[in-house]
């Protein structure tokens, strides 16, 4: 049993981006789907699909490369945690390496970046950052 799923899925992703895998297999979950939407939208990922499993499903997450080989995510870092929740308002919300990451918020109108938040004037628990 995981105590920690985001961070077990950001750790795949990272484990596989090191050894340049294309596809990542990682058991599924609506906060997990969510964040992978915004990893797609924000093009870090270049697909995500839904499988049908026992008893979960699971998310099979296709990574992004550039031209060279190296991977779209430069890097991961979960931020909060069970045994230490951070919680940011509207103004405190952080900008990922002057802007060209991002960092992702788990809001009351749901999951999204911290650059959303902002412009919706809207806090949440700070998930993790993205580069």
């Amino acid at each position: 049993m995981l105590t920690d799923p985001i961070s077990d899925m950001l750790t795949r992703i990272r484990n596989a981006m090191l050894v340049n895998h294309d596809v990542v297999l990682v058991p599924a979950s609506k906060m997990r789907v969510s964040i992978v939407e915004i990893l797609k939208r924000e093009r870090f990922i270049r697909n995500f699909e839904k499988l049908r499993g026992e008893p979960q499903g699971i998310l099979r997450i296709h990574l992004a490369y550039r031209d060279k080989g190296e991977s779209a995510i430069s890097g991961l870092k979960r931020i909060s945690k069970p045994g230490l929740r951070v919680y940011v308002g509207n103004g405190e919300i952080p900008r990922v390496f002057g802007g060209l990451g991002i960092s992702i918020l788990s809001t009351s109108q749901g999951m999204m970046t911290g650059q959303e938040a902002w412009r919706s004037k809207i806090g949440g628990e700070l998930l993790c950052y993205v580069w």
